[in-house]
């Protein structure tokens, strides 16, 4: 893996898995961009706060994906070997 991606993923990991003492964020919006982000989370039933939380979250486990995506093609891509269902669970001892 490599060291970036392995950052990334303990970061993800200890954000997600783990408590941590809470904090505010301030954020500036134009009133247009303001009231958008109120009625987009009324729509949801949800809070601005859950819904800034949400889309953060949703954008750093997009950006782990990709990273671990790019990663794993990398990988396949330096040594393309593959193996079929059978043959995984025939090396498993599952059949």
């Amino acid at each position: 893996m490599c060291k970036n991606l392995e950052i990334l993923f303990k970061l993800y990991y200890n954000v997600t898995h783990k408590r941590r003492p809470s904090m505010t964020l301030s954020v500036r919006l134009n009133k247009e961009d303001s009231l958008l982000i109120k009625k987009y989370a009324d729509f949801y039933d949800m809070s601005v706060s859950e819904l800034v939380r949400e889309s953060v979250f949703d954008r750093i486990e997009d950006e782990f994906d990709l990273k671990s995506y790019n990663s794993a093609i990398a990988e396949f891509r330096a040594d393309p070997v593959t193996y079929s269902l059978e043959e995984v669970e025939k090396e498993l001892g599952l059949r």
